[in-house]
């Protein structure tokens, strides 16, 4: 069977689904227009379909016309809070949201191969699973999923990421997949710096909660710079400081937002107890309180050595060994709650890339100017449905 290079010829209509997605991104777990469009594309095409009671994703299924295994492919479908700033005339429709990491692809593309396989699924040697999840930003979709029994029966799993996540420099079309951990973990934490506020002319008369802020800020680099192994990966980001409504006025409380990433366990979970430790002592020395929330999110992401090589050498069939990246030197500090369905069964995440200069699809993901080369959609697509084929064999 060469059912994957029927991709090819759905890429006009891949392009126009793409466009359409993208001008409806939804945040979170609860996406009623996407997921909408999602079940409007699979009763076009026949495909059987449940959809979650806990959130908007679906579990979709194609039987195929033999006994076989069962292999599972996925795509996100949440988007981002982010303000639109391409001029296209495809831009978000919803304001202060936006597919600005490529999201709207991963959906085409699995639509797109759920297409060509079904058109052949008498062929096809056991079933294909097809999941659509929602809330992959917040790390809490496939979780969902997993409770709602999309992995039950589910022999393999695999997933791909579009855009220039790797590098911006590998360009449009080509395949990175590299075995063993590819992606880190990736964590939330919240800290409240609580203080007294007062005048700004007499700061003696509060506890200045700005000023205690600013130490934990500056002391929180430390734990990467001087306490973790530099043959260590890690990473501790500060995103967001929200306090204060007047210039004149010392708050009451600052609130610092940030993100924890790592590649091995015992790592991910020194960081965190030293985020806490540190917070609450520094605000202690200050005389204020600081309360701290650590929102667990993705553990690594850790691909099966024998699946990561099963889509080397699909990769390599489907867009030219030239084209195809397997020996990554390190693997990315981004993180992708996929890692959950890989602690549960075999699988393996990739990456396709969309990096052109020329039209300006080099710009990082969650950046408001971020798009996609859309000329690569249907090598999407057709590495899905090349991966069922050499996959159930």
């Amino acid at each position: 069977m060469r059912m994957w290079r029927e991709c090819e010829q759905l890429q006009e209509e891949l392009v126009k689904m793409r466009r359409e997605l993208h001008q409806i991104p939804e945040y979170g777990l609860n996406l009623p227009e996407t997921q909408k469009y999602v079940v409007n594309e699979l009763e076009k095409l026949q495909i059987p379909y449940k959809c979650s009671e806990t959130d908007s994703s679906i579990i979709a299924e194609i039987k195929g016309g033999k006994k076989g295994k069962t292999v599972a492919l996925r795509a996100d479908m949440d988007a981002l809070k982010i303000i639109e700033a391409n001029e296209v005339d495809y831009r978000s429709k919803h304001e202060g949201l936006m597919h600005a990491c490529g999201h709207d692809a991963h959906i085409t593309m699995l639509l797109g191969a759920a297409k060509v396989l079904m058109a052949h699924k008498e062929e096809i040697k056991g079933n294909v699973r097809l999941l659509f999840q929602t809330g992959e930003e917040l790390s809490k979709g496939a979780q969902v999923m997993i409770k709602d029994g999309a992995l039950e029966g589910v022999d393999a799993i695999f997933g791909q990421h579009i855009g220039s996540i790797i590098n911006k420099d590998i360009s449009a079309g080509k395949v990175i997949i590299n075995p063993g951990c590819c992606m880190a973990s990736f964590d939330r934490f919240v800290i409240k710096v609580n203080g007294t506020g007062c005048h700004g002319s007499t700061p003696e008369k509060g506890i200045d909660p700005v000023n205690i802020a600013s130490h934990i800020v500056i002391a929180l680099q430390e734990i990467i710079a001087r306490e973790v192994s530099a043959t260590k990966a890690a990473v501790a980001t500060i995103g967001m400081i929200h306090g204060g409504f007047a210039y004149n006025v010392i708050p009451g409380t600052v609130e610092i937002e940030g993100t924890i990433r790592a590649l091995e366990e015992p790592v991910r979970q020194y960081v965190a107890r030293r985020i806490r430790e540190i917070a609450e002592n520094t605000a202690i020395t200050f005389g204020g309180i600081a309360e701290i929330e650590i929102d667990w999110g993705a553990p690594p992401v850790i691909n099966d050595d024998e699946m990561a090589k099963l889509v080397i050498r699909v990769a390599k069939e489907v867009v030219g060994e030239k084209d195809v990246v397997d020996n990554v030197p390190a693997p990315n500090m981004a993180g992708e709650d996929f890692a959950y369905y890989l602690e549960q069964i075999p699988g393996a995440f990739f990456f396709l890339s969309s990096s052109n200069p020329k039209k300006h699809t080099d710009i990082p993901h969650h950046n408001p100017h971020f798009n996609v080369d859309e000329d690569v959609l249907y090598k999407g697509s057709e590495m899905f449905v090349k991966i069922v084929e050499d996959y159930l064999g």
